[in-house]
């Protein structure tokens, strides 16, 4: 039975900043568009030129 049980109770505030990294909220993560400096996300196509990696792969109508 010695493994199934912990060797020391963990205080409240060690329990609580172990549960509150799963319910993290993710931050967006920002970038400038290479092409036109609009602010856009990354690894996603941008919606003002519709380029990705250089490449332009949505047409976009203006």
């Amino acid at each position: 039975m010695g493994a199934i049980c912990p060797k020391g109770k963990h205080s409240k505030g060690r329990r609580d900043r172990r549960r509150a990294q799963s319910w993290r909220i993710p931050v967006m993560s920002l970038v400038t568009c290479p092409k036109c400096g609009e602010i856009m996300r990354s690894h996603r196509a941008c919606r003002k030129c519709g380029t990705y990696n250089k490449r332009e792969v949505l047409k976009v109508a203006e």
